[in-house]
């Protein structure tokens, strides 16, 4: 049995028949008890007023025994053919006269030693006792009598309402079942499909249930697979497309020294110097991105004071300020926490940060360097009024090689700077988010745990 359709089906058959079958024979069972137990009630009143009144009418209880025997009141459509009554009587010396199915007549029979004995009184003095037979299970029900009829009907409704009971249960078995099946099968084929090489295949989110949130997660992970691999590819070409430039004003460089068409000259090796340069730099790049995504990135982390971070940056970016006719300023409270970063890392970061900030901003522009804490967390920002970023770029702009403006000329950078930075705050435990208007200047803001 290899359907989950069908087992499931089976198993909520199975739970509802077993239920079924218990509340029925519990339904019925209490009321075969309930309805003897007001038949005999009613038979053993009706008896007290006869016997009353025959005493009364007699003076004695000669002949006795043949009325109760002939009783037309018999419980429970006793047949006309039984001799004795499930009773005995006594007179009011408790002799016995009428034995029924234990006791023989003459006998006298102890108060303790009777079952059960009601006594029998006419104006108020007792004239003898009534004693109900409790050794049988139950009266006998005589068929076609108005009391078998009842509990036959009542059976019957049992039955049929079990059998109803029954069928409802199979068939909502059988649609929740279906419910629960259909999208795991749906997963199950989307899986298939994805290890084939269909990337970024969506399964249909049918319930808001756990099932819905797991078709929901499938679907964000084929669509975060096909993205990683379609960046993959990029990143690739990207990285060829960017060591093919330097390469190829290497090569051509040595090749026309090496045919002797061209003479060395400072200039010549200056920008073969400056290539290999952007060589090893793309090369570090890809190395720490790698070292960051497998979590072997090497920190050396100690407590520093956010402020000195900060006047660090702005002291190496000075001169490039000052040329650019640029202000920049650091704002940070001289009582802000400690915070236990690889500082060296740190400065990667923010030094990243205010490069591309000095990059998008023009003359008589400002970047400002601050930091802030909460209870716990601390933020840094670096913030422009530069050009700012596009809306279709922002959300990209962390992606590696990303050009939001494919237009611009190779400027010696990687394209991996800010990559590299979120990998690098990643690694801390922490954040970095940007946000920007175009024409606004953009702001990059880290938030790191003081923990």
């Amino acid at each position: 049995m290899r359907s989950l359709s069908l087992k499931l089906t089976l198993a909520f058959l199975f739970v509802g028949v077993i239920s079924i079958v218990l509340v029925t024979s519990f339904v019925r069972r209490q009321t075969e008890r309930e309805f003897d137990q007001f038949v005999l009630s009613r038979f053993e009143t009706d008896l007290l007023n006869e016997l009353s009144n025959y005493y009364a009418q007699t003076g004695s209880w000669e002949g006795i025994g043949a009325i109760l025997v002939r009783s037309r009141d018999r419980p429970m459509g006793m047949s006309p053919d039984r001799q004795f009554a499930p009773i005995a009587l006594l007179d009011e010396n408790r002799i016995v006269v009428y034995g029924g199915l234990r006791y023989h007549a003459g006998e006298r029979v102890a108060q303790r030693a009777s079952s059960r004995d009601v006594p029998i009184e006419v104006d108020g003095v007792t004239i003898g006792y009534l004693i109900f037979d409790t050794l049988r299970n139950r009266i006998p029900q005589g068929a076609g009598s108005p009391e078998a009829i009842f509990l036959q009907n009542v059976n019957n409704a049992a039955f049929y309402g079990a059998l109803g009971a029954i069928v409802i249960a199979l068939l909502l078995g059988a649609l929740l079942a279906r419910t629960i099946s259909r999208p795991v099968r749906e997963l199950t084929d989307a899986t298939q499909i994805v290890a084939q090489g269909d990337l970024g295949h969506q399964v249909p989110v049918r319930t808001q249930d756990e099932l819905g949130e797991l078709a929901a997660s499938f679907n964000q992970m084929s669509a975060d697979l096909a993205d990683s691999v379609q960046l993959r590819r990029q990143m690739t070409a990207d990285i060829a497309h960017d060591l093919r430039t330097p390469l190829t004003v290497l090569m051509g460089y040595t090749e026309s020294l090496t045919d002797g068409k061209l003479q060395g000259s400072p200039e010549m090796y200056r920008i073969m110097h400056k290539e290999t340069q952007h060589l090893s730099r793309l090369i570090d790049d890809l190395r720490t991105l790698s070292l960051a995504d497998a979590g072997e990135l090497p920190l050396t982390r100690r407590e520093i004071a956010p402020q000195e971070l900060l006047a660090r940056i702005a002291e190496a970016y000075q001169v490039q300020a000052q040329q650019q006719s640029i202000a920049l300023t650091v704002r940070a409270a001289s009582d802000l926490p400690l915070i236990n970063v690889d500082p060296d890392r740190m400065a990667q970061v923010l030094g990243n940060l205010v490069s591309n900030a000095f990059r998008y901003t023009l003359a008589g522009g400002e970047i400002v360097l601050t930091a802030v804490a909460d209870p716990t967390h601390l933020r840094l920002r670096v913030q422009d009024n530069g050009s700012g970023i596009a809306p279709d770029d922002l959300p990209h702009i962390f992606s590696r090689f990303y050009r939001g403006n494919e237009s611009r000329t190779h400027n010696g950078e990687s394209g991996l700077g800010l990559a590299i930075a979120r990998s690098i705050i990643k690694t801390h435990g922490g954040k970095i988010k940007a946000e920007s208007s175009p024409g606004q200047g953009a702001t990059f803001t880290i938030t790191l745990p003081l923990s």
